[in-house]
């Protein structure tokens, strides 16, 4: 049986980042990658839930909004992934990305889809350690202009 793209990059190369995981017909999905795996750290259900919550609600009200297929958590823990159409280009992706995390760390009201007749399990969202996790990987991302795939990690020494 073929191994799934996302177990042939080499988990001890894979640190915080952002990263073009796989490309699927006219689907890219990237790899954001909040917590280094296998550290021992990883996202709190109520951080993940909530970070789910806002940067799916923002990205979709994008630029790339029209363009943006699905965003949600890895189960592992260890951050999201973003599925976008493949004619947005990476940077533009990117620059979504860090526009819908600094919106959600400037974000005010209430977290969005927080009732319980839009979520399944709308008790267990967090606001402010959403804000917190979203504040860490953007000062990961933020001086980041490329967008590196997983080729590139697995030839990373």
């Amino acid at each position: 049986m073929n191994k799934i793209k996302s177990f042939t990059v080499n988990h001890k190369k894979l640190s915080e980042g952002i990263y073009t995981a796989r490309t699927d017909g006219d689907v890219v999905t990237y790899d954001l990658r909040f917590c280094r795996p296998n550290s021992g750290v990883t996202l709190d259900n109520s951080s993940m839930h909530t970070v789910e919550h806002m940067i799916a609600t923002f990205a979709r009200n994008s630029d790339i909004g029209d363009d943006v297929v699905y965003f949600g958590p890895m189960g592992c823990q260890t951050g999201f992934y973003l599925l976008v159409r493949n004619s947005v280009p990476p940077e533009k992706v990117l620059e979504a990305v860090k526009d819908s995390l600094k919106k959600t760390i400037e974000h005010t009201g209430d977290v969005f889809g927080a009732s319980e007749e839009e979520c399944g399990n709308y008790k267990t969202l967090d606001l402010e350690k959403a804000k917190q996790v979203c504040k860490k990987y953007l000062d990961i991302i933020k001086d980041l202009h490329i967008v590196p795939d997983y080729d590139d990690v697995n030839k990373a020494i």
